[in-house]
């Protein structure tokens, strides 16, 4: 039978050093943020990258703590982006990577995240050529000029839990980042065929996680500590 623990626990300094754990989960007022990278058709030739908005990455927001991510659709018929052209059966011609997501810099630093979130539907398939759509669920901690980072990821892959967790650099010009990832071919808006072949998912926060929040809003903050279901 599956058991939950939730334990309140205090920072400790001295001779064990502080403590503290942050935790995370779907929150619209938190995670809102886009970020569009885009490659070629191998996933791993990077064509571009810039800021998009939440709705440009094809995610929407069903309340502040639901939320549905597809795949990217683009509405410019150029051959840079669809092959032969953008129009109903035309393929897909670039890799899309959008990241939902929020960011502190230097608050958590030194200190472990948590990220955890409830997969309630999940249909997400290929591209009628066959190439797949996939959902990641990721924390990032960033050197200070973003060039290089630090990761936990987990791959989504059908309806139920997850929970990741990265341990912050102790660096207050870090930034931290935690979300969601959804990476595969862009589709032509008003292909239904193949944007109902290539499916969805929504995310809520782990029921677990309300626990959590109800108690950090009582004043107890982040200074938690959960004990994963078995």
């Amino acid at each position: 039978m599956k058991k939950l623990l939730i334990i309140i626990a205090v920072a400790v300094t001295g001779a064990t050093g502080a403590s503290a754990q942050i935790f995370k989960t779907i929150n619209s007022s938190e995670m809102n943020t886009g970020y569009m990278n885009v490659f070629e058709l191998d996933g791993t030739t990077f064509v571009l990258g810039s800021g998009w908005g939440i709705g440009d990455l094809n995610s929407t927001y069903n309340s502040a703590s639901s939320v549905t991510m597809s795949p990217n659709t683009i509405g410019d018929p150029n051959s840079f982006w669809y092959t032969p052209s953008g129009q109903v059966g035309a393929l897909g011609n670039k890799i899309m990577e959008g990241n939902l997501y929020g960011q502190q810099t230097g608050t958590y630093a030194g200190q472990t995240v948590t990220f955890a979130g409830s997969v309630t539907s999940f249909s997400l398939s290929t591209n009628a050529a066959g190439i797949p759509y996939q959902l990641t669920a990721f924390i990032r901690d960033f050197a200070p000029d973003f060039s290089s980072f630090a990761t936990s990821t987990q791959a989504i892959t059908s309806t139920g839990d997850f929970s990741i967790n990265l341990a912050a650099i102790s660096d207050p010009a870090r930034h931290v980042q935690w979300g969601l990832q959804i990476k595969g071919p862009n589709i032509w808006p008003t292909d239904s065929a193949q944007l109902g072949v290539a499916g969805s998912a929504t995310v809520v926060p782990e029921p677990s996680t309300y626990a959590l929040l109800a108690l950090g809003a009582a004043g107890l903050g982040g200074h938690l500590v959960r004990r994963r279901r078995r």
